[in-house]
C-alpha cells in the first residue's frame, strides 16, 4: 500500500472516529465542504492553469477528459431513468458518474515524474472546467432546491471555483507573473483540500443497504465504462506513451469528492452521494496504481 493510500485511509478514519466519539457530527461535513468549495478550490484552479504549458498532445489530454464526461452523461441519463430514481437521488447518480476524482491520481503521477504530473494536471483542468459548469448545471437541475427546470445564471456566478478558473485563464492569456509569495499563499490555501474532503467523507459516511446496488451501478459507469471511453478516445486520437497512460488511468478514477460538495450545495441525495464516493474510493486504492503500472 502506497503512502498516498495510507494518508487517504487515515483521513477518512479520522472523520469517522470524530463522529463516533461525538466530537463532530455528520452535520459538520457540509461546513467542511463549503470551506473547501469557497476557500481551498479556487487557488488550486488558478495554480493548475497558471502552471500548465499547452501543446498539441496536452490539449488532446484535456479534450479527452471533457469527452469522457459527456459520454458518461448520456449513459448515466439513460440508466438512471430506467432505474426510476427519485429526482435528488438521480441528481447524485448522474453527477457522481460524471465527476472524476483527479486529485486522487495526482500524487501517484507526481511520484513517477514531472512530465506525467503535468499531463495529469491538464486532464484535471478539463475535468474541473466541466465540474463547475456542465456538472454543476445538472446538480442545480436535479437538486431539491430547484423549483423549475430553468437554471438561473446567477447560481453559476456565485461559484468560487468557476471564478478561479476564469482568473487562471485571464492570467495565462495576459502572460502575467504571479509573485512567489502569492504562489506560496495560494498553495497554502489549497493544501488542506484532500484532508478536509476525506474527513468530511468520514463524517458523512453512513451506507444504506438500499443504496448499495444502485451505487455499484453508478460506480461501474464511472470507473468501468469511464475506462472504456478513455480507451476508445486514446485510440481515436492516437495517443501514445505518457498521454495514453494519463487518459486511461484518469478515465477510470473514482467518483470525485466534488459530488459531495454539489450534493450539499444543491440539496441532492447526500447519503447516496457519500456512498458513491466511499465505495469507489475504496476500489480505486487498488485499481489506480494497478492501471498506472500496466500502462506506463
Amino acid at each position: 500500500m502506497t503512502e498516498q493510500n495510507i494518508i487517504l485511509i487515515l483521513s477518512f478514519a479520522l472523520g469517522f472516529a470524530l463522529k463516533s466519539l461525538k466530537l463532530l457530527s455528520k452535520d459538520d461535513a457540509p461546513v467542511l465542504l463549503r470551506f473547501v468549495l469557497n476557500v481551498c478550490l479556487p487557488p488550486l484552479m488558478i495554480l493548475a492553469i497558471y502552471r500548465a504549458t499547452p501543446s498539441a498532445d496536452m490539449l488532446l489530454v484535456t479534450l479527452s477528459a471533457m469527452l469522457v464526461i459527456f459520454i458518461l452523461f448520456f449513459i448515466s441519463s439513460f440508466v438512471g431513468k430506467k432505474l426510476q430514481l427519485p429526482r435528488p437521488t438521480f441528481g447524485s447518480f448522474l453527477v457522481g458518474t460524471m465527476i472524476m476524482n483527479t486529485a486522487f491520481a495526482l500524487p501517484y503521477f507526481k511520484a513517477i515524474g514531472a512530465e506525467e504530473l503535468a499531463r495529469a494536471s491538464l486532464f484535471d483542468i478539463g475535468n474541473t472546467i466541466l465540474i463547475f459548469t456542465f456538472s454543476y448545471y445538472n446538480a442545480i437541475k436535479y437538486g431539491a432546491n430547484a423549483h423549475t427546470d430553468r437554471i438561473q445564471i446567477k447560481r453559476f456566478l456565485t461559484l468560487p471555483p468557476l471564478w478561479g478558473i476564469l482568473i487562471g485563464f485571464g492570467i495565462k492569456a495576459l502572460r502575467l507573473e504571479i509573485p512567489p509569495s502569492a504562489v506560496s499563499f495560494l498553495e497554502l490555501l489549497g493544501q488542506p483540500t484532500g484532508l478536509l474532503m476525506m474527513v468530511a467523507l468520514g463524517l458523512a459516511f453512513a451506507p444504506q443497504s438500499s443504496h448499495l446496488g444502485k451505487a455499484l451501478i453508478a460506480v461501474f459507469i464511472r470507473m468501468g465504462l469511464g475506462f472504456a471511453a478513455g480507451f476508445a478516445l486514446s485510440l481515436l486520437f492516437g495517443l501514445q506513451g505518457i498521454p495514453r497512460t494519463v487518459v486511461l488511468t484518469c478515465s477510470a478514477l473514482p467518483v470525485g469528492f466534488n459530488t459531495l460538495i454539489l450534493a450539499d450545495r444543491e440539496n441532492m441525495d447526500r447519503p447516496f452521494a457519500a456512498t458513491l464516493v466511499s465505495v469507489s474510493t475504496l476500489i480505486a486504492l487498488f485499481t489506480t496504481p494497478l492501471l498506472i503500472r500496466l500502462f506506463s
